[in-house]
């Protein structure tokens, strides 16, 4: 419990990063200079204004300087990634019955896998981007990470379950789950532009698609893409029909659905497996 609440408190800190990195990338900004700056006035955040949800609750949602109101989104941001930090170390420590290399590593991947799903939510939900950055460097690093926690529900890894080179059958694993899951959306892009002759996915859900199969191996990732296109539909029907808008030219933003689900299937899946095993039982 302790090194989950030391994880969340890092996660706060992350989260803050993250604030930073949602709205600059999509403005080809450097998240490295200039500090952090309002973003009405410009002026620079003094440290004692930028710690994470308490600056925000002391100064009222405001800035100091010019008063300008801060987006709702900074503290969810934070709020959210300390929550999936604390999940991330708090979980395996508990099935496990105790810290080791193994857990400490799967800790560490859902920890990142967290982070990049909240950053590229919010940055798809504000700007209906999908940073490079997130996607294509989360690809990476979900193939490093599969070298040392094996991914799970891999077709490779179920053929070769003896194989002395483990790691290795689970990079594979996850590069394939990357190449279905980033395939299949393709596929879905290119038939809708073919009938409907305009854009219905980015590639920047293209590449997003290969990420969540690169962390979460094959049968989390199509999980994944069917919880998030049914959110899509559900929720994206009930918000158009709400505000009014067009639904057949109104732009979703699919990839916070898709984040979203990831976040669920991420954590919870093992639970949601066990309850359809039942199902069929």
């Amino acid at each position: 419990m302790i090194v989950a609440i030391f994880a969340a408190l890092f996660g706060l800190l992350i989260g803050s990063f993250l604030n930073v990195c949602i709205y600059r990338m999509p403005r080809d900004l450097s998240v490295v200079t200039p500090r952090s700056f309002c973003p009405e006035c410009k002026q620079t955040i003094a440290w004692f204004d930028n710690i994470p949800l308490v600056s925000y609750a002391l100064l009222g949602g405001r800035c100091r300087r010019c008063g300008h109101r801060i987006s709702l989104r900074y503290p969810i941001v934070e709020l959210l990634t300390g929550v999936v930090f604390f999940c991330a170390f708090w979980f395996p420590a508990r099935q496990s019955g105790g810290w080791t290399l193994e857990t400490t590593l799967a800790a560490a991947k859902f920890a990142a896998f967290g982070a990049i799903m909240i950053a590229l939510v919010f940055s798809d939900l504000e700007e209906r981007i999908l940073p490079d950055e997130f996607t294509l460097g989360g690809t990476a690093l979900g193939a490093i990470f599969a070298a040392f926690v094996p991914v799970s529900g891999g077709i490779l890894l179920a053929i070769f379950f003896s194989s002395p080179n483990q790691w290795l059958v689970s990079l594979c694993d996850s590069l394939l789950a990357a190449a279905i899951c980033s395939g299949s959306l393709w596929a879905v892009r290119g038939l809708y532009e073919r009938v409907r002759q305009r854009e219905g996915l980015g590639l920047g859900d293209v590449k997003m698609g290969a990420m969540i199969g690169a962390f979460l191996g094959l049968q989390g990732a199509l999980l994944t893409l069917l919880v998030g296109s049914l959110l899509g539909v559900v929720v994206g029907l009930g918000y158009t029909w709400f505000t009014g808008k067009d639904a057949s030219t109104y732009e979703l933003p699919f990839g916070s659905f898709l984040g979203a689900s990831a976040l669920g299937v991420g954590f919870f899946s093992e639970v949601i497996f066990n309850w359809y095993n039942r199902l069929g039982a």
